[in-house]
């Protein structure tokens, strides 16, 4: 059961919502010049619901300093490979984008900071490893708003952290604790990224292991309790992986030796300790003003900042 206390975090996945939210909100949302901006006030919207129905004390926008880290590639050079538009020689690589979501996102930031919302990145890491550092961290209960499985690893009852995780567009949110993963995919939150990484997952360009699929690497762990637990049972001439597990792990050896470091997310980021509380009212009026002229925020805004009050003054 996830324990009550008075302080609840949440903590966006932001990218893979403003993602969710271009692609739920027509393009002929635009700016007074004609501008998309359909990403920019979907977020905002969402944000706003977000605060209405959670009701969250603090708030993260987490962010994707390094969508494609290198480290991670070194490990695994298929990771996210399919998503670069450009390769960039001892550089970072771009990733492939619609063409009118990019000049969104820096629209986005300069919106959340005039609002007085956090954003926090960190160099060669991603927005997921920000955010299992930051639920680590914290001292109540964590929701996590993401569209991307690779979080469900962070549930955790004991401590309250549990993933909102948007299921038709932006409007639905399934919320999944301990329970939920259980019957969904048959582990628990730790035990998912172990999952994931037997499976696969062809969205990350991560191979898996030929022929298990979810249910196969569900059965797996709960058999023989963890990849450990599977690895020691491939050197078990007595357990009871059948021979064609047993040939598919072993082919698997170098895959399986590098993936719990890919998958798993980074817990302990060195990041600075800053205020996330939710502010009652926006940090920057005057900025807030000019960007809300400039890109014709309208409604989207004013449901955020009425949400924001509202919270405070409950």
């Amino acid at each position: 059961m996830i324990r009550a206390v008075t302080t609840r975090l949440m903590l966006l996945d932001t990218a893979s919502l403003y993602f969710r939210a271009y692609h739920g909100v027509p393009d002929s949302v635009r700016a007074p010049d004609g501008t998309p901006v359909n990403a920019v006030r979907g977020l905002l919207d969402f944000i706003a619901r977000l605060v209405t129905d959670h009701r969250p004390d603090a708030l993260v926008a987490c962010l994707d300093e390094d969508w494609r880290p290198a480290w991670r590639v070194e490990l695994i050079p298929t990771y996210k490979a399919h998503r670069v538009a450009d390769e960039v020689p001892e550089g970072t690589n771009v990733e492939e984008v619609p063409d009118t979501l990019s000049p969104q996102v820096p629209v986005i930031h300069e919106v959340l900071d005039a609002v007085g919302i956090l954003r926090v990145g960190a160099a060669e890491h991603e927005a997921d490893d920000v955010i299992g550092t930051l639920s680590h961290r914290a001292t109540g209960p964590v929701d996590i708003v993401t569209g991307d499985r690779d979080l469900f690893q962070l549930v955790d009852d004991s401590r309250g952290v549990r993933v909102l995780y948007p299921v038709r567009g932006m409007g639905n949110l399934a919320a999944f604790d301990e329970a939920a993963l259980r019957e969904k995919y048959g582990v628990d939150g730790p035990r998912y990224a172990e999952l994931a990484l037997l499976r696969g997952d062809p969205s990350d360009g991560l191979p898996g292991v030929a022929g298990v699929g979810e249910k196969t690497a569900a059965k797996l762990l709960a058999a023989f309790g963890d990849l450990h637990g599977v690895l020691a049972a491939l050197d078990d001439p007595t357990s009871a992986l059948t021979p064609a597990q047993r040939r598919r792990l072993r082919e698997a050896a170098d895959y399986l030796a590098v993936a719990p470091r890919v998958v798993r997310v980074v817990t302990d980021l060195p990041l600075p300790e800053r205020d996330a509380a939710l502010p009652s009212a926006p940090a920057d009026p005057e900025a807030l003003a000019a960007l809300d002229r400039r890109w014709g925020l309208g409604g989207s805004l004013a449901r955020l900042l009425t949400a924001l009050e509202s919270r405070a003054s409950a």
